[in-house]
């Protein structure tokens, strides 16, 4: 049988990179999340043990915040704001996503690992040629772990980085979220939500003479 790890020794070995129940307790006047239950962490101790040398992040997932509203992109935006200038972290003001599913789509109570810094090697790659490679997390569990982290670690996931994440949009455009800060500082702060144009027959030119 594959040995596992406690919940004492899997937050030893994570260190900051560990939010559990008590972690997320302790941000709760900041992000009132609760929970259905509290599973058990599925991972085997070899698989910990990789992935917590390797930078990964492992977090319980909620069932609600504040008042037994389910978390999806549009109730953290809407808990946390729109505006840097009234509290961060934020959204960044968008709403072409308000009638998009996947942010209505509810981050599961369960365990994730998630690598907490963009991989070198997948820079400047479309994403068509790198889902193969790599599983790409869901835009409500960036978002979540981007808010989690921000208030337990007071760190800044993704600040100049873009996600590419699983969700595409009506259209059939993927969606990638993060950016926190615009290095330009043209725009305001707040946490992103785009979509990857794709190649359609509704693109076209016109010709001028």
């Amino acid at each position: 049988m594959e040995r596992r790890l406690s919940l004492k020794e899997t937050r030893h070995l994570f260190k900051e990179n560990f939010i559990g129940e008590d972690e997320l307790c302790r941000i709760k006047s900041k992000l009132n999340i609760s929970f259905k239950d509290v599973p058990e962490i599925p991972y085997t101790a070899e698989e910990l043990k990789i992935k917590a040398k390797e930078d990964y992040v492992l977090f319980l997932g909620g069932s609600f915040i504040s008042t037994n509203i389910p978390i999806t992109i549009l109730s953290l935006r809407n808990f946390f704001g729109i505006n840097p200038n009234i509290s961060e972290p934020c959204f960044y003001n968008q709403d072409w996503y308000d009638l998009e599913s996947f942010a209505n789509k509810s981050i599961e109570n369960k365990w994730y690992l998630v690598k907490k810094n963009i991989l070198i090697e997948s820079r400047a790659i479309h994403p068509n040629y790198l889902f193969s490679d790599y599983k790409f997390p869901s835009a409500i569990i960036c978002a979540y772990l981007f808010f989690i982290y921000w208030h337990c670690n007071n760190e800044c996931l993704w600040e100049n980085d873009f996600v590419w994440c699983s969700d595409f949009d009506s259209n059939g455009d993927r969606v990638y979220v993060g950016k926190y800060k615009d290095l330009k500082g043209k725009n305001k702060s707040g946490f992103s939500v785009h979509r990857h144009l794709s190649l359609n027959n509704f693109y076209g030119s016109i010709n001028l003479v």
